[in-house]
């Protein structure tokens, strides 16, 4: 067998190391707010501590992603991200007995630790696509799907065994393991070469911002799923396993979106029709989770529109970046898109806590309609400044 070309490498190089890093956020994203909720914390407490994260990505991410272009490799970043989250998820169980506030101080470390991550991997990706057209970003991000739902499953198996109390020092070696991986396989990947960088900040064009704040505002509107969608589906008759494994089908169905989406020729390169695909199905899934509440069975396949919702709107999100962000001004567009989308996703979060306590899993879901509607107008409104 003839060994693989250095595109073929760097791009299976930089999906491994999606894997790695999402296989932390697979077990997370569904399972930290059990623990959470097993600690006693009410619903809008918990609704906090999980969009403080967010928040401090506001701050936090584009300074950290800047790094790069003033030559801080991204290995360096991600393995010093990395082992910062497996230190704070090793002690959250410990600082649970003083009480929220020093819980809240952890998770404000553990998320600036992470801050820069996902956007240095997706930063370097694009510009490993634009330097080979033969890359394809959905190959590459598939890698990260696939660990979060090898993550998701495993976590969730493993709830039933050792319970919700093992779940930061699950967090903790899933993360260590993040940073042997970027340690082993960034470097052998080839950097990024940061563009030149013009006096003062480089302008944005409209079309770009318009579409990222549809990006914005349709990644917001999982806010309710993501932080309740766990503990409301053990309310209506889910067991930890089958949690895991609803998880489980929304990835699937994103892996088999970002498989398929280079085969479907209306959908390439195409990033308006992507984010109004994925606003139309946020808009579908969670008017369908409004009747899941008496009908447990339709948990299942609404979360497969998760390759949609997500899936969808993050290609569209990454094509519009890569193809109306100027020249010198890639890093702060990146920046801009991930900062943009905390804040609307920190808002929704915290929203979305209100509501739960108010009106349980339905009215938190309802709340999430309008953030959908609100991306669908904005990606129209994009694409017509586009073309202008």
């Amino acid at each position: 067998m003839s060994p693989l070309p250095p595109s073929s490498r760097d791009g299976l190089r930089l999906a491994l190391l999606y894997a790695a890093v999402f296989a932390g956020i697979g077990v997370a994203m569904p399972f930290l707010p059990l623990w959470l909720a097993g600690l006693g914390l009410g619903p809008e407490l918990i609704g906090a501590l999980v969009a403080l994260p967010i928040l401090v990505r506001i701050v936090a991410t584009a300074p950290l992603v800047g790094l790069i272009d003033r030559g801080v490799p991204p290995r360096t970043l991600m393995v010093a991200g990395s082992l910062g989250l497996a230190a704070t998820y090793a002690l959250m169980p410990a600082s649970a007995p003083l009480g929220w506030p020093a819980l809240a101080g952890l998770i404000v470390v553990n998320a600036v630790a992470g801050a820069a991550l996902v956007p240095c991997l997706d930063y370097q990706s694009l510009a490993a696509v634009r330097r080979d057209a033969r890359l394809d970003y959905a190959r590459i991000r598939l890698g990260g799907s696939l660990g979060f739902l090898a993550a998701s499953l495993l976590g969730g198996w493993l709830l039933g065994f050792v319970g919700t109390g093992g779940i930061p020092n699950f967090l903790a070696g899933l993360e260590l393991a993040s940073a042997c991986g970027a340690a082993l396989l960034l470097h052998r990947a080839r950097a990024a070469v940061p563009a030149s960088r013009a006096p003062g900040r480089v302008p944005l064009p409209l079309a770009l911002w318009l579409a990222i704040a549809a990006g914005a505002a349709i990644q917001a509107s999982h806010a309710a799923v993501y932080a309740f969608g766990s503990i409301h589906w053990g309310l209506i008759g889910l067991s930890p396993a089958e949690t895991g494994i609803a998880w489980g089908v929304g990835v699937v169905a994103e892996i088999g979106f970002f498989a398929a989406v280079g085969r479907i020729g209306w959908l390439r390169d195409a990033p308006f029709r992507l984010l109004g695909l994925g606003a139309a199905a946020a808009l579908l899934r969670w008017g369908g989770l409004l009747a899941a509440s008496g009908l447990p069975a339709l948990v299942l396949p609404l979360q497969a529109l998760h390759g949609l919702t997500f899936g969808a709107t993050q290609l569209g999100a990454m094509a519009a970046l890569s193809r109306l962000a100027p020249e010198g001004g890639r890093g702060a567009a990146q920046g801009t898109y991930a900062a943009c989308a905390a804040l609307a996703s920190a808002s929704a979060t915290l929203a979305s806590g209100a509501a739960y306590r108010a009106g349980g899993g339905p009215l938190a879901f309802a709340l999430m309609l309008p953030m959908a509607g609100l991306g669908l107008v904005l990606t129209v409104a994009a694409a017509r400044a586009a073309r202008r």
